[in-house]
């Protein structure tokens, strides 16, 4: 065989599909679906931890998405909680007792935590069985889950294809059916990229729906949000329900539990093609133009929007993503008594030198950025919800956003993809990533994203609810 043909082969070997639904105590059940029967008898929680056990490893061989694996918990009595009992994973940049949080970062030996932060406690208190935490691309800068000097986190759907970030181990489990839900975060799309790459519904809470995190409150700017990732809109909808029964901010609406659409019928904003100019593909462009279709027919209103955003945007939220990264290399021995910023990755290791070029224009950046929400209260006049696309282009294979990238290329290749997202983090709205009808040629999933005001998550919900019933999102395990 010759080389090209050894490639050939390698590359329909590893463009495989991936899931381990199967006949055990999970079946093909979501979280609420798998909660109710925890409560009905019908599953014990412990067999249910059982089978997602068995689950995660079998997918692991294939996927790469689990940093720790904890040993099964002992059940005693029945968990409390609306998701009592459902198996689930915590992301690595967020502290779980007794496990190790390493950031997806070969710069430091992570050591134990030794308590939970607040959202893990948060996220506790809905009832979910913790079974490890899931990987992600070195502190969650990158919108894909490749590393350096480790193995990528395959895409279930088409596994030589990423599965986003900077949640993409979380959201390979998921769409897998390893597990139902898992935890995710979201500070320039990384609950909503992987969402989409594999075709889970993400939601990207307002900010100060959920606890913050203590490093978030000390920034200029949180773009941090913590939400889940999952198979249905009624498991992201019921895990914000349950979560709010445990903190709730008095400066927001209440959310409550939303359990399917609404009556109202909403004006509806297009955005097509990005405020920072980056065109989508035809792929990207035919789900968005589809689904606003859909949505006129079931008698909504669309629209063409345009959001005049500051043209410095892109150029200044990179810069911003430089600073945290700065910030990171001056602060890592908190980390790890070990950390050598020597050892971060090719784009940390690029964002912090490129920030250190730029440090006098903070102040600057800072401003502009925070003025952004002028121009997206703007574009919402008259509008309740605003409908564009997850990405500028279809899930890339693995290697395109590789860390070993040249600098220059992979910044310019992560601007030409993460072209929406972004705005929803620094102006702190709620966002929502629903898979489109539409997919690629080859199966991959397409996202489309419904944005909206402060404190909006409930319409969100409700319409992508509609749109989930008005044509049910394709399931891994049916292609």
């Amino acid at each position: 065989m010759t080389t090209s043909e050894e490639q050939s082969g390698e590359r329909s070997e590893a463009a495989t599909r991936v899931h381990v639904f199967r006949d055990d105590a999970l079946g093909d059940l979501d979280a609420v679906g798998l909660a109710a029967a925890i409560r009905r008898g019908e599953v014990g929680a412990a067999e249910a931890a059982r089978a997602a056990s068995a689950r995660v490893r079998a997918a692991d061989d294939r996927l790469n998405a689990v940093q720790v694996h904890l040993d099964l918990p002992a059940h005693g009595s029945a968990p409390a909680g609306a998701l009592a009992g459902v198996p689930t994973f915590v992301k690595d940049n967020t502290d779980y007792q007794g496990l190790p949080t390493g950031h997806g970062s070969a710069a430091f030996a992570p050591r134990a935590a030794r308590r939970h932060a607040p959202f893990t406690r948060q996220f506790l208190s809905t009832g979910v069985t913790v079974l490890g935490k899931t990987r992600l691309p070195e502190f969650g800068f990158s919108p894909t889950t490749e590393f350096q000097r480790a193995e990528p986190v395959r895409n279930p759907w088409r596994t030589d294809h990423s599965a986003g970030g900077s949640s993409g181990g979380s959201a390979a489990l998921v769409a897998a059916g390893a597990v139902p839900i898992a935890h995710a975060n979201d500070g320039g799309g990384s609950i909503r990229i992987p969402a989409a790459c594999c075709g889970l519904v993400g939601l990207k809470p307002t900010r100060g729906r959920v606890v913050a995190n203590a490093q978030g409150r000390q920034l200029p700017i949180d773009l941090v949000s913590d939400g889940v990732v999952s198979r249905s809109v009624r498991d992201s909808a019921a895990f914000l329900a349950a979560a709010e029964e445990h903190w709730w901010n008095p400066k927001l609406p209440p959310v409550g539990l939303v359990e399917g659409p609404s009556d109202r019928r909403l004006r509806i904003g297009l955005l097509v093609d990005s405020p920072n100019g980056v065109r989508v593909d035809a792929d990207t462009r035919t789900a968005v133009t589809e689904t606003a279709e859909r949505l006129e027919r079931l008698g909504h209103t669309v629209e063409p929007v345009e959001l005049s955003i500051d043209p410095h945007f892109t150029e200044d939220f990179l810069t911003y993503w430089g600073l945290l990264s700065f910030l990171i290399g001056v602060t890592g021995r908190t980390m790890g008594a070990d950390f050598d910023r020597r050892r971060m990755d090719g784009l940390s290791r690029g964002l912090r030198e490129m920030y250190v070029s730029r440090w006098r224009t903070t102040p600057g950046v800072v401003r502009r950025l925070k003025r952004t929400r002028e121009a997206y209260a703007a574009g919402f006049r008259g509008l309740d919800v605003i409908l564009s696309p997850v990405l500028a282009h279809t899930t890339p294979p693995i290697g395109h956003l590789d860390p070993t990238v040249e600098y220059d290329t992979l910044i310019q290749r992560l601007l030409a993809y993460v072209a929406f997202t972004p705005v929803n983090n620094v102006v702190g709205t709620p966002s929502l990533s629903v898979p489109a009808a539409h997919a690629t040629a080859d199966g991959l999933p397409v996202g489309v994203m419904l944005s909206g005001r402060p404190g909006a998550e409930r319409k969100l919900l409700e319409l992508a609810f509609e749109l989930e019933a008005d044509q049910p999102f394709r399931r891994l395990q049916d292609v």
